[in-house]
């Protein structure tokens, strides 16, 4: 059994919108699961840590929200990604993007490369 690892800080944001991006509005426990489950079920998404970041997106604009009923047929808040909030996605995935390249480069280098 894989033991699963707490998401890392300042990532889940950016797994929230790509998530809202790739699937369309889904749930809190939706996007939770969906997280997990794209993980590969490595990550743990803490309902305590996702809803302070998905009020915090909808504070900013990146989401919005509405009540509806889920698929065993229970209330829930549906989150979608709104134009600023693509924006947002498209910005931060090119800085992550660039923060792995700097990372890969450090994992690639030879002592004959910084001498």
């Amino acid at each position: 059994m894989k033991q699963k690892t707490d998401v890392l800080q300042g990532t889940l944001a950016l797994m929230v919108l790509k998530t809202l991006d790739v699937l369309g509005p889904l749930h809190g426990y939706g996007i939770a699961r969906r997280i997990e489950q794209i993980s590969g079920d490595i990550l743990a998404v803490n309902q305590g840590t996702l809803y302070p970041v998905l009020l915090k997106l909808e504070q900013e604009g990146a989401i919005t929200s509405a009540w509806g009923a889920s698929e065993n047929n229970r209330r829930a808040r549906f989150y979608r990604l709104t134009r600023d909030g693509r924006k947002q996605l498209q910005s931060e995935t090119k800085d992550w993007e660039q923060t792995a390249a700097i990372i890969a480069r450090f994992f690639e280098a030879k002592p004959e490369d910084l001498s």
